[in-house]
This record gives C-alpha cells, structure tokens and sequence, in this order.
C-alpha cells in the first residue's frame, strides 16, 4: 500500500516550526555568548532534524535550505569558519525563509523551492575558510550520535517534537501524554466554566438572604412567645409547630451552608483546573520579540541590550493573543524616540549601548508587565508643543493641564513626538492602539512612568483571564455597581472633616499626595443625599495612568468574580460603561469605564477646561511645489479628491511669493528645484513667524540618512521619498498633520 504523507504533514510542520523558533533563538543567544559549544550542536541538531523530516516527506525545496543552514553550521561547530554577524545574518534569513515555507505548505503548496540566491549565500559562507587560527572556545566538537534521518524507513515517526539536546530514555511511568484538542472545544469549555462560578455566587447570596430569613423567623417566634403568658394554653400548639418548622429551616440552611462551601471547594477546583488549560507562559509572545529588537535595532544604527525576564509568568491565551501588537507598537516606540544614538549617548555620558528590558510578575490576582529604556525619557514640554502645533487645545488649557494629563496625550489617535513623520515612524499611530486593546478591551491598565533625560517605563496591568473578570461590588446612589480590580488602588474610610476644598474640588490627602474626590452618584447622575456633616466616608480610590481618583459610596458589597457581557451595538455609544454582568435575580450590573469616570470627574471639577481647540470649518489649502508639472497634477488630483483646496508652484522661489499672499494649511515641496530648493524654502518658512507651525511635507527622491537628518535640521514635519510614494501614504501623511 502506498504511503500516505498527508496524515503526517501537520505534525511535520509543527515540528519544524518549533525548531526554526530554536534556531532563531539559538542565534540570538549564540550573539551573547559566541563560545557556546552547546548552542552551536542544537543549532545544527534543529537543522539537521528538519532536513531529514523534510526529505522523508518528499518536500525538496525544504530540505535543500536546511541542508544548506546544516553545512553552515557543520562548518562552525568543525572551526572551519567563525560565526561572524554575515554568517548570522544568513541564517536568520534561512529560518524566515523555512517558516514562510512551512506557511505555504500549510496552505496546501508542497511543491515550493528554495529560494536560490539565499541557498547560494549560505554556500558560500560554509566554503569560506576561517582566518587565522580558530580560537579554542569556538573549536565546537561534532557530535556523533545524531542519527541521519535521511537513512531509509518504513513509516514516519509520530513521536512529540524532538528536544534541543537528547535526553536519557524516561521511564514508561513517568512520560507524559498529549492529547490534541482544538481551542474552540477549550473556549467553550471555560465560557461554561465562568458562567458556573458567577451563578455560584448568586447561590452564595441566595443562601446569605435565607439566613437572614431564618433569623428573623426565630427572633419573631421568640417574640411572640414572650407576650403569651403560662395560661395561654390554646396557643401553645401553634408556638411549638412554629418552633419545629424554625429549627427545620435553620438545618436546612446549615446543609445549604455546607453544600454550598463544598461546591465552592469544587467550583474553585474546576475554575483553576479550566484556566490552566488555555493559560500559557508569556514566553511565547516575548520570545519572539527578541529578534525583532534586534533586526529593528540594526535598521536604526542602534546597539540595544534586550533584557527578558519573567518570560515564565503564565496568562489567559487569549490575553496573549491579543497583547503581541501592543507590545510591538511600544517596543518600536522605545526604539525610535526613546533609546538614543551612540553618539547622543555618548555626549550625555550614558553607556553607548541602551537597555530595554521586558519583564513580568504577578501582582494581587492581576500580571504586571513592564517595558522600560534607558533613553531620552518623555518630554512633557515637547508633548505640549506638539498638542499646540496639532491645535488638540487652546494655549491657556494646555499651561493648566498636570503633567499626567499632558503625558496621557501620547495615547490620542495620531499623536506622535518624532521630530518628523518618515516611511518607519512619526505617524502617531501605536499608542492608541494600545490603549483601546489593554484598557478598552481587555479591562487593564496603563501606567507611565517616566524622567526626561533617564528613560521611561510603561507598566501594563492585566486581569489572568477573559474568563472570569475581578471585580469589586459597590452600592451608590440606590444602584449597584462594579469596578475592574485591575484598576482600584486602594479603599478606605475617612472622617468627613478630612476631605478639604481646593479651589473647586473636593480632595484629601493620602501619603503626601492630594487626590480629587468625587460622589460616584454624582457621576453617574443618580439620586443623590446632601453629606452629613460629620461621620465617615467610604472612598475606592482607583486609577488610569498617572491619575488618581477618589469615589465616595455608599457600601462596599465586595470582591466577586463574575462573566463581564458586552454591550449591545445600540448601547455601545455609553462611554461610562464598559460591559455589564449579571447580579442578584438576575439584576444587570453595570461595569464602569474607568478613563472615563475621571475624565468626567475632571469635568465636574472645570466645566470646559480640557475641551479641545475649536477648528474652523473650512476645507484646508495645500501649497504643492515641484518643478516638475506631471508631479504637481498627480499630487494635486490626489489631494482634491479628499476634499482639499490645492494651489501649485513651479519651483521654491514662486512658492515662497506666494506665501508672502497667502497662509496656506500645508505646504509640500520637493527639494531639487531650481533658483530657491525645497530645503532652503523650508527654512525660509520656519523664520517667518507666520509659518512657524505650518506643517510642511517634503517630498523627494533623495533618500539617505543625511538627507533626513537635513530635513529635520530644517524643521519639515514630514519625508517621504519617491521611491516609496503612494496616494495612501500621502494622504495619512496630510491627515496625521492638519487631519
């Protein structure tokens, strides 16, 4: 009978992908610490076993790369050559090149070739011999036990994933079994999971109300009997029938009470045991990371150390799933505005390589994960440069906000502090993108801390799971209802006379820090009491980034976990609430959008003050300049077709006539243009002060750092090169600048 490699085809790309996530891995490592024999073998070992399955599969394309990455290695770890940055290079790309390979297999192409050119590289790094003599550390010796696999066989193996290095046999009693299950089984597996742990604590109250229930009865009973008086006998029978059915109701809360911290017991068991099957080290989305700082690292010019540690700390998949994007979106921020050149570095005596460390721990029933550089820090002045330049708010709010308001600015749609927008940054978009995914979406928090000149550590606060969300109960204004617990800090009761009056606010101080306080009725505009003037308040004081804000309520109820419900579309515009769950008889209980609770607390606080600047509505006027007239028609049709009012010169010297007319919204220009170039124009401009926070766009094709860099000395908020110029890029470009 024939054999039928599609039955193993799954199995074999899984495997394979697991060992170029080794090699990629190996290489970062191997960067660290070149000497590492061990590291060497399991890289060759990793290409040896792809090469190998791959042949047995009958897939050619795949085990030639592999053999080729294999004699690379085979020629490392035998001192023929050293493992120089060029040798490592082309190996990275041969394991990008494998996965993309194994990508398309997936997708049912088995009939793919290596990439010929990368095959040749990788040919001539194994055939080029090592200069000088091989130091001893690097003398890698070969190892000998490693089965070929392209030795013929009956059947494929169907054995779990090869490890890095091979182990001694294990014992039949203590291997572990894998049973594959796919996730959408897991998923609802545990949506039922979390639906029994919010309906076992409805149980648990239940069965708190018919205690209450119980001892009122008896203290009735009692009641009643110590107004009849030793003659009464004709009531006697109806006090002892009362009497019986009383102790009959305290027993059967007494079962009740037990049955239900037994299925506490088992609820809690079957809640731990059902998350840890879909919760997985956070390995798997920093790992990765590593090799990304390190190619966008080399892109930039920038020698960076990657620091991971915690890479252990296990969350909810699905949280893991959808972080990688956030953390990639503020691993490409610390990179482009955060960790400084060598050179910058070197003038303000800091170590010419930077730091960014990736970490992450368990805190209070929540995972902390931190990003933090060692570069420039945020600078808040130019934070609020840039919210002027952008006309987000007028002048006189901006010189009120706090420091935390203006640092929270980084968040909003757009914004961004580059110097410049190019093709790789400055266009703002990356932090709102976090926002929405950590806070929005999945209930956490974000916290920024940062010194200018020192660096800057954002601190990601997040629930364990999507399961089951932490929350805290709390009554006010006759209404239940919840906050996240990723976003409390801390409760307290105060005397009333501790809360003081500062200018309009209501506040009190905490450990040497003032925080606003407000009524949460009052918030969420709800039947309110006038406060006693004495006695204590209860105050839940949470956060949202550097913000603090006190709430006064009537009762604490509690800390529950409980399913949080989205709401429905035609709800989805309450910006005050961010889901709903279900409480008692099946009461809905609002979940509260914290950012939002202090923004409009702020509100309360200053009607008005942080309304954004008024913009007039008109369409706005782009001055396009370039001597050449087919590119002054292509851009000017683009942009007319978005709405926008376009006026053309032919060259720097007719534009700047022109703006001696005109204010003009925008102005694009090219750079090589006769009697005045776009460099000089620009320049020209940024002296005027009418123009000093007109956004200007050059547009050319010169493309070399040194031109980029004149670019900005100049002080042009945009570069895009020709080569690279398309009508989406041109017009998020325009509206990231003037929208």
């Amino acid at each position: 009978m024939a054999f039928d490699h599609s039955k193993f085809l799954a199995r074999f790309v899984e495997e394979a992908r697991e060992h170029c996530s080794r090699i990629s891995d190996g290489l970062l490592n191997l960067e660290n610490s070149p000497g590492d024999t061990e590291i060497v073998n399991g890289l060759f070992r990793s290409a040896h076993t792809i090469k190998g399955s791959s042949r047995m599969m009958k897939l050619s394309g795949v085990t030639e790369l592999a053999h080729k990455m294999e004699d690379v290695l085979d020629a490392v770890r035998g001192g023929k050559i050293h493992m120089a940055a060029s040798v490592s290079d082309a190996l990275f790309r041969g394991a990008d090149a494998l996965l993309a390979m194994l990508e398309r297999i997936t997708a049912g192409d088995t009939s793919g070739e290596a990439p010929e050119a990368l095959c040749a590289e990788l040919a001539r790094a194994a055939a080029v011999p090592a200069t000088g003599e091989m130091p001893e550390a690097l003398a890698v010796p070969v190892v000998s036990d490693i089965p070929d696999k392209s030795d013929p066989v009956v059947t494929p193996a169907v054995s779990a994933p090869a490890e890095p290095a091979r182990l001694p046999m294990a014992a039949k009693g203590n291997q572990v079994d894998y049973l594959r299950i796919n996730a959408v089984k897991i998923d609802d597996l545990i949506r039922l999971m979390g639906e029994i742990v919010s309906e076992q604590g409805r149980f648990r109250r239940h069965i708190g109300r018919l205690s209450e229930i119980e001892n009122v009865s008896a203290r009735h009973l009692r009641a009643v009997a110590g107004k009849l008086t030793a003659g009464d006998t004709e009531y006697q029978s109806l006090i002892e029938a009362g009497a019986a059915l009383q102790l009959s109701l305290r027993q059967s809360v007494r079962a009740l009470s037990d049955a239900s911290l037994m299925q506490d017991h088992l609820v809690g068991d079957l809640q731990e045991t059902s998350l840890r099957m879909r919760m997985q080290p956070l390995s798997t989305v920093f790992d990765p990371l590593r090799r990304t700082v390190r190619d966008l690292a080399h892109e930039q010019g920038k020698d960076i150390d990657f620091v991971v540690e915690g890479g252990d700390t296990e969350l909810d998949r699905k949280i893991i799933d959808r972080i990688g994007d956030s953390l990639m979106h503020m691993i490409r921020n610390s990179l482009d505005h955060g960790v400084e050149n060598a050179e910058e570095r070197g003038a303000a005596r800091k170590p010419l390589k930077g730091t960014i460390n990736l970490s992450a721990c368990y805190d209070s029933g929540c995972v902390t994960i931190s990003l933090s550089d060692d570069g420039r820090g945020l600078s808040v002045d130019k934070i609020r440069d840039k919210a002027l330049a952008k006309r987000l708010f007028e002048a006189d709010t901006l010189a009120g906000m706090s420091r935390a308001e203006i640092t929270d600015l980084i968040f909003m749609p757009g914004f961004s502090t580059s110097p410049i927008i190019t093709d790789l940054s400055g266009r703002g978009v990356g932090m709102d993108v976090v926002r929405k995914s950590i806070v929005d979406e999945l209930k956490g928090t974000i916290i920024i801390e940062t010194r200018e000149g020192e660096g800057t550590t954002f601190l990601l606060r997040l629930p364990l799971n999507l399961a089951v969300f932490p929350l805290f109960l709390v009554s006010t204004g006759g209404k239940i209802c919840a906050l996240p617990a990723t976003a409390l800090v801390e409760m307290l009761s105060v005397q009333r006379r501790e809360i003081i009056e500062i200018v309009n606010k209501r506040a009190i101080r905490l450990r040497e820090q003032i925080i606003p306080v407000e009524n949460l009725a009052a918030l969420l505009k709800l039947t309110t009491e006038a406060p006693a003037g004495a006695g204590e308040a209860l105050i839940v004081i949470i956060r949202d980034g550097e913000e603090k804000l006190g709430l006064e309520v009537a009762e604490i109820i509690g800390r529950e976990e409980m399913v949080v419900k989205p709401l429905p579309l035609h709800l989805q515009s309450l910006r005050m609430v961010s889901g709903v769950t279900i409480g008692e008889q099946d009461s809905i209980i609002n979940v509260l959008h914290v950012p939002e609770l202090i923004r409009q607390a702020r509100e309360i606080a200053e009607p008005g003050r942080l309304r954004p600047a008024v913009k007039e509505e008109h369409a706005a006027t782009v001055l396009v300049v370039d001597d050449s007239i087919n590119t002054r028609e292509i851009e000017k049709s683009i942009l007319e077709a978005y709405g926008y009012t376009v006026i053309t010169a032919e060259d720097g010297e007719e534009a700047f006539k022109k703006t001696r007319e005109t204010l003009y919204d925008l102005v694009i220009t090219d750079v090589e243009m006769p009697r005045l170039d776009g460099f000089s124009l620009t320049k020209r401009l940024r002296d005027d002060e009418r123009y000093r926070h007109v956004p200007i766009i050059i547009v050319t094709s010169l493309e070399k750092d040194e031109d980029k860099k004149r670019g900005i000395s100049v002080g042009a908020n945009a570069y895009i090169v020709k080569g690279a110029f398309d009508q989406s890029n041109l017009i998020d470009t325009v509206r990231s600048l003037i929208g």
